[in-house]
């Protein structure tokens, strides 16, 4: 679920709940119920999230398992 999927990518990027919450404009009690999937984060914080992250909202949503890498920036021979 969400929750599971918004727990890993927060603690991939060596973040804790308060610091997520700072970054998305929202309190602690939000990521925690976020992450423990007792109510879901609005559309709009729904995309917040997807955009920093780099992720699709599909991928939160667990709409869509495929794994992406991260290739802004890279040459085409890199």
């Amino acid at each position: 679920m969400l929750g599971e999927r918004l727990k890993l990518l927060r603690q991939a990027h060596n973040l804790n709940q308060v610091q997520l919450a700072d970054e998305l404009h929202v309190s602690k009690q939000s990521v925690s119920n976020w992450e423990n999937n007792s109510i879901m984060p609005s559309i709009e914080i729904l995309l917040k999230i997807s955009r920093y992250f780099r992720v699709s909202t599909d991928y939160l949503l667990e709409l869509d398992d495929r794994t992406y890498i991260e290739v802004t920036g890279l040459s085409d021979k890199q």
